[in-house]
């Protein structure tokens, strides 16, 4: 049984079906080619022992609880797959149990730590600077307001249309995981600081044709998550905030933990942040229990 080819058909079904994006089949890719090479004789042949060996291999080698569930999950996947298409007339991964994983809080900032960044982002935008400073400083606080705004994933946020600046609206559509489409609204800050960054980049006749708010001259078209992470940490530090604190994602956990310390439903945030299953917004029912321990302890008439 040729595991590459059929590693490639499931992938192609990833794809053409439900939609992956490119992050998550070259993540798929790496586990099962992994643990192909691993065992014995190829995945697509291997048996329940087979699979068990080498998840007991994979954590020998130190990987973490969250890494071992998900390359187990990749490789159900796989052989759900090759079942359904009578690849294989069995699924070995039916009686395997998933590592045991505890679930971490998200990073965060707290809203004192985020106001210090979108006002530093803002002064440097503000400064008269060498015009390819300027820009760049315009480009990030319109990055950073936007995503505080929105929740976006940043490969939402560095992909995004240049027609949400052009319409000025205060919600707008967005397409995310799985070709979904939801609403995301944006403040005021947001908005204005995509027109100025929309005026900056009106000037730059390289820019002038691209269909993306973030251009770049390279393959995707549009600025990297890399260079945007980079770039966020070191407003960071130039705000006083330690660099490693911070990054996209934990901006994007900034925006929901707000919301909700600030009265918002959780089923409200999972919608803004584009999550098909309420258990991933889960993560944040921390923050939900402190609101509720605050609101008892301020109103309850016997409360100390």
């Amino acid at each position: 049984m040729n595991s590459a080819a059929r590693i490639e058909a499931f992938l192609e079904m990833m794809s053409a079906e439900r939609g992956a994006a490119e992050n998550t089949l070259s993540s798929y890719r790496r586990d099962l080619e992994d643990a192909s090479e691993a065992i014995q004789g190829g995945l697509a042949a291997a048996g329940s022992s087979d699979i068990r060996a080498y998840l007991d291999d994979i954590a020998a080698r130190g990987f973490a609880p969250t890494s071992q569930a998900r390359k187990l999950s990749a490789i159900r996947q796989f052989f759900k797959f090759l079942y359904a298409e009578n690849l294989r007339g069995d699924d070995p991964t039916g009686t395997l149990d998933s590592p045991r994983k505890g679930r971490p809080l998200p990073k965060t900032m707290s809203e004192a730590e985020t106001g210090r960044l979108l006002d530093r982002a803002a002064q440097e935008a503000s400064d008269s600077a060498p015009d390819g400073d300027r820009l760049a400083a315009l480009r990030l606080h319109a990055l950073v307001e936007v995503l505080y705004a929105t929740g976006l994933r940043v490969s939402e946020l560095v992909g995004l249309p240049v027609t949400v600046a052009l319409r000025d609206d205060r919600f707008f559509m967005v397409r995310g995981k799985g070709d979904k489409e939801r609403m995301v609204p944006l403040s005021t800050k947001a908005r204005t600081a995509m027109r100025a960054w929309l005026a900056a980049r009106a000037e730059r006749p390289a820019f002038a044709e691209s269909p993306f708010l973030f251009p770049v001259s390279s393959d995707s078209g549009h600025l990297s998550r890399q260079v945007f992470a980079r770039d966020l940490k070191g407003l960071a530090a130039r705000a006083g905030i330690a660099a490693a604190k911070i990054s996209p994602h934990v901006l994007r956990h900034a925006f929901a933990s707000h919301l909700l310390q600030n009265g918002a439903d959780l089923r409200a945030v999972q919608q803004l942040l584009g999550h098909a299953d309420i258990s991933t917004t889960q993560i944040y029912i921390h923050v939900l229990e402190e609101r509720l321990v605050r609101l008892v302890n301020d109103h309850h008439p016997l409360a100390d």
